[in-house]
């Protein structure tokens, strides 16, 4: 069984601690957790391991955020890799900062990452992990806040919430999406 993770955010320094790239965060502790590298492929960073076996596949995506679909299609039409086994990792203003909820399908509500890989891959039923970031910013600033740094108290945080993504992510590789939700979502 083969499996894509993506991990979405932004390439470039200026993006690498914000909130909006929370996905490419996430999928490095995954990464370093099990011991691999990234390389520099086609329209993505990708790394993959074996766990329980199950070949597990990692990108994030080089396109930037808005263009996310471009390198998810690319990546699951050449690994072979169906929707229902493509998790997209996501940061979500609707959910409070660490929240984690893992859906089946669902709309983009508005991120544009998320509407790309619809418009690419035929539509919004792909498995999704939405990781909180909340919503603590003034009427018409949210872009200044997902591109925004993380608060000290959050940074602090992260770790522990990564690791409880990672947990999810393998469990939706090893007992599938509804066990995974069962056992995570709260």
């Amino acid at each position: 069984m083969k499996y894509l993770i993506v991990g979405l955010g932004n390439i470039g320094p200026e993006y690498e601690l914000t909130r909006h790239n929370i996905g490419f965060l996430t999928l490095d502790r995954l990464a370093d957790s099990q011991s691999c590298n990234w390389e520099s492929s086609r329209l993505a960073f990708k790394s993959e391991f074996k766990y329980k076996g199950r070949q597990i596949h990692l990108i994030k995506p080089t396109t930037y955020m808005n263009l996310s679909g471009k390198a998810v299609n690319y990546w699951m039409k050449e690994l072979k890799i169906q929707k229902e086994n493509t998790l997209v990792v996501v940061d979500e203003v609707a959910l409070p900062f660490g929240a984690l909820r893992m859906r089946g399908k669902g709309s983009a509500a508005g991120h544009n990452g998320l509407k790309n890989i619809e418009e690419l891959t035929g539509g919004s039923n792909y498995p999704r992990l939405r990781m909180g970031i909340g919503n603590d910013f003034p009427k018409g600033k949210q872009v200044d806040f997902v591109l925004g740094r993380f608060t000290e108290g959050e940074f602090a945080e992260l770790p522990l919430i990564m690791d409880r993504a990672s947990e999810m992510i393998l469990s939706f590789c090893t007992l599938g999406i509804q066990q995974t939700m069962n056992n995570f979502n709260n």
